[in-house]
């Protein structure tokens, strides 16, 4: 095989034809701005409202908590900044491996007075509920606490539901950040109370540039971005009625396929560790990789250190093979990851992040991990096809 492999689809995932095809009447046909009363505004108005209410049917809440962002890390923003703000929240509880967009916001809120504590994580980075639940004991005000549903990185899952519980007998706001989940496990938000979570359309198969928001109506905020009335005031600026379009369409296709989407990530997962454990002498694999305790679409693999395992990255691309070594959002940065120096990883061991998305095949990994392997031993690798 000579072609290029995609495998980095917790960075982004490629749109799909159908979720374009929603979207291209939005661009020129259907183009009013939705706060305008005429015709062609009531048009994009319309077409937002019947995304509201299927982002707030999947989450089992109600349309009135549901609002559209410009990202994930813009609905992030705006939980944390804004619960300090309106709601009292004197105390933040967090862990050492969240996305930056929560870290740096939780940062910026400590320098304006508020108390940062960190949950202990386990090796798989996997935060430890004891823990948690000593922390919320220990009364320092209004809390919030802030844990991401997957990592991002390593792929290991929070049980929302037994934080949701602790969150509930100690009186604090909870909010997860589900960017890397939606569209991908179910959620009901009637069962299991979170306060505040985010999502992201380009994480399944959405355009980018567009997230949303759920606020639980008992913990609203004020707004973030002041302007218009958008967003029933919540979200000043005129709607991305496309990107919404889109998002809508994207998340009714994960709704729609969401069981079988998971099993035959599951088996895209299940498939790689194996080639990799049988084709490469020492490989380990970072975080929890079990059905139950990580994400069916990521895989961080820990590779034996090596002379040629700092390049490897590099490497892989010029071989047509798109992978990672962790956040895209810090990829360009020196340091090393956040996430694996939280869980204790070996640092002398290169680690890779791949991640799977409906469009892969078994015959993508076969490719790849004979890639690795050629590439380890010091053989020729087959550049692709331009």
């Amino acid at each position: 095989m000579s072609v290029k492999v995609y495998l980095d689809n917790a960075a982004t995932t490629p749109v799909s034809k159908e979720v374009l095809d929603e979207m291209l009447p939005y661009f020129a046909e259907h183009f009013g701005n939705p706060s305008s009363i005429h015709s062609y505004g009531r048009k994009a108005k319309a077409a937002i409202e019947k995304v509201r209410k299927t982002v707030a049917k999947y989450l089992n809440a109600s349309t009135s908590e549901i609002f559209f962002t410009g990202s994930g890390t813009e609905s992030s923003n705006t939980i944390i900044k804004c619960a300090v703000r309106d709601l009292g929240v004197k105390r933040i509880i967090t862990s050492k491996t969240e996305h930056h967009c929560v870290l740096h916001s939780v940062e910026a809120m400590q320098r304006e007075g508020v108390v940062i504590d960190f949950v202990v994580l386990d090796k798989y980075g996997k935060p430890d509920l004891n823990s948690l639940g000593d922390l919320l004991a220990a009364e320092k005000g209004t809390t919030l606490v802030s844990l991401m549903h997957a990592n991002n990185e390593i792929g290991t899952m929070l049980n929302i539901a037994e934080v949701s519980e602790l969150c509930k007998q100690y009186g604090a706001y909870f909010h997860s950040d589900t960017v890397q989940t939606i569209g991908y496990f179910p959620f009901d938000l009637q069962k299991v109370k979170i306060h505040f979570m985010s999502g992201s359309a380009h994480k399944f198969h959405g355009p980018k540039g567009v997230g949303f928001l759920y606020v639980n109506s008992e913990a609203m905020l004020k707004p973030y971005i002041d302007g218009g009335s958008q967003e029933r005031n919540m979200r000043a600026g005129t709607e991305n009625v496309p990107g919404i379009v889109g998002l809508g369409k994207a998340l009714e296709l994960a709704i729609e396929q969401m069981d079988a989407n998971r099993q035959y990530l599951l088996s895209l997962k299940h498939y790689m560790i194996n080639k990799l454990t049988n084709a490469i002498e020492r490989v380990d694999f970072n975080g929890d990789v079990t059905d139950e305790g990580s994400n069916c679409k990521v895989l961080n693999v820990s590779l034996p250190e090596h002379e040629k395992a700092e390049l490897m990255l590099f490497n892989l691309d010029m071989a047509g093979i798109a992978a990672s070594g962790g956040s895209a959002c810090t990829s360009g940065s020196e340091k090393g990851s956040h996430v694996l120096e939280a869980i204790g990883a070996d640092p002398k061991r290169k680690a890779i992040r791949f991640s799977f998305s409906k469009y892969n095949t078994k015959e993508e990994i076969d490719h790849t991990v004979e890639t690795l392997r050629k590439m380890l031993k010091g053989e020729p690798v087959k550049q692709p096809i331009a």
